[in-house]
């Protein structure tokens, strides 16, 4: 059955505009309709609302009594009475008909998924009373079992069904990713995200992941999706590519049985022989490539995460580990295994938290920086307008001596709820890594300089210490080294 027919019904009959979408619902570069559905708002009617209701209000996609249709074709995808096999076959039919809808009738899909397939609240109450009495006793087990079941929506069968097929699985991450940007502007669409989301994190455990290394050999199908998925260093070139391929280098990802030709996850490394302190020599496709039997640091440079549905799904730790063990088997003289990572968020603390570094200062500091800046009193606004050009101010100048401060203090003290403020920083010690080194004009391509000022750090594991370093993390102290520790101290 094509896109035309949903349950051997033509599209025309159920929703008249979804055989072709609109030129106003053209698709920008993202993915993402640039016509977004219609807003919650005092006005807005509920889902049942307008199933009971007989007209169509202005700004709502299918009217009643196509709205209604659409939730009939949902709720038989579920039927007792059908297989999973048929039931997978009609969610199938919903997929075709929702790849050629408009967004407007999509989103109404999503909330009809969101808000019409929930648990019998009265049997969960029940249930739930009934586990609390039994706490204690012989009946405890099997009166949470009940409680269990009965908090199960329909919405997670109906969600299931999609996923007999193997291209079902695809739908549904694409599905949520389309989602996600809509979630602030209506918040009746977080019941289905959170119920993909809980699913996900079962389909997508690592368990279930196959860890494969991605070489010049491997189909140019899977190479074009390195180029691009890339979100760290973009991929410029063929030749580019290639030069992250070479014999020098590796690169493996987390790869799904029912997502076979797409990496879930990537990771490059570059093997050799010191810590890597700068971008520019990894991506230079003039260097020769290193010589492997002097590699003794396997530097991870890059890591990107391809699927924006899996949002809130974590396998990148594992997807660390892995690689490790893997290039600790293949090359035993491996001793370091670090990254060199960049700092996105410090550019937008730094302009918020200046003045408050600037109050660090002691006297001596202050008059040597207000040399440095041409001032008697050096304010945090002529310290950020010189910072503007990093890559002008010299070794040993106050003022680069103290964007490496606040870059430190940023890295290793700033904090929210116990976490690190930067996401890179939060991924990376939340694996166990410490903050190893800042280094200066690591990355001075426009990138670098518009995120950090041009600066990258270097996050070290430690084998041995990774447990340690978890356990300083949840109590607030991030694990740096003696060398950060010293810039803001």
């Amino acid at each position: 059955m094509n896109s035309t027919h949903w349950l051997g019904r033509s599209v025309s009959r159920l929703l008249p505009a979804a055989s072709a979408k609109p030129a106003a619902d053209a698709q920008d570069a993202s993915g993402i309709s640039e016509t977004p559905p219609a807003k919650e708002g005092p006005l807005a009617r509920s889902i049942p609302a307008r199933l009971e209701a007989t007209l169509r209000q202005e700004g709502e996609a299918l009217s009643p009594r196509l709205l209604r249709r659409a939730f009939e074709e949902l709720r038989a995808i579920i039927d007792p009475r059908v297989s999973e096999v048929d039931g997978g076959r009609r969610a199938m039919d919903v997929a075709a008909w929702h790849a050629a809808a408009p967004l407007a009738q999509r989103c109404d899909l999503w909330l009809l998924m969101s808000e019409m397939f929930v648990a019998d609240a009265q049997k969960t109450k029940e249930a739930q009373a009934r586990f609390a009495a039994a706490v204690g006793t012989l009946d405890e087990a099997v009166a949470e079992v009940h409680y269990r079941r009965a908090t199960v929506s329909p919405r997670r069968r109906l969600l299931q069904r999609f996923s007999v097929y193997p291209q079902g699985v695809q739908f549904l991450v694409e599905l949520r990713a389309e989602i996600l940007p809509f979630l602030k502007a209506d918040k009746r669409l977080m019941a289905l995200d959170v119920e993909m989301e809980y699913m996900f994190s079962t389909w997508f455990d690592v368990g279930f992941l196959d860890l494969r290394r991605i070489s010049w050999d491997s189909p140019a199908s899977l190479i074009e999706k390195l180029i691009q998925y890339e979100a760290v260093h973009d991929i410029k070139s063929w030749a580019d590519v290639k030069n992250r391929l070479d014999s020098d280098r590796r690169c493996y990802g987390f790869f799904h049985p029912r997502l076979p030709g797409v990496p879930l996850i990537f990771v490059e490394v570059a093997l050799v022989d010191a810590m890597a302190e700068g971008i520019e020599p990894l991506l230079d496709e003039q260097a020769a490539a290193a010589d492997l039997g002097k590699a003794t640091s396997a530097i991870f440079y890059s890591i990107s995460n391809t699927q924006p549905g899996l949002r809130g799904v974590s396998f990148g730790d594992s997807l660390i580990k892995r690689v490790v063990e893997t290039l600790k088997d293949e090359f035993p003289k491996l001793k370091v295994f670090a990254t060199l990572s960049p700092i996105p968020g410090l550019r937008n603390w730094l302009g918020k938290h200046a003045a408050a570094m600037f109050e660090k200062l002691s006297d001596k500091e202050r008059a040597a920086l207000g040399q440095a800046l041409g001032s008697d009193v050096p304010t945090p606004t002529s310290f950020l307008a010189t910072i503007e050009h990093p890559l002008d101010l010299p070794e040993k100048s106050p003022v680069r001596q103290l964007l490496l401060q606040c870059a430190a203090h940023y890295l290793g003290q700033a904090l929210k709820d116990g976490q690190p403020l930067d996401p890179v920083a939060r991924f990376h010690l939340g694996n166990g890594a410490r903050v190893e080194r800042l280094n200066w004009a690591a990355d001075p391509s426009p990138k670098g300089l518009r995120q950090s000022y041009g600066l990258m750090v270097n996050y070290l594991y430690d084998l041995k210490r990774l447990d340690k370093h978890r356990a300083m993390l949840t109590q607030g102290k991030v694990p740096v080294s003696t060398e950060v520790h010293d810039l803001y101290s």
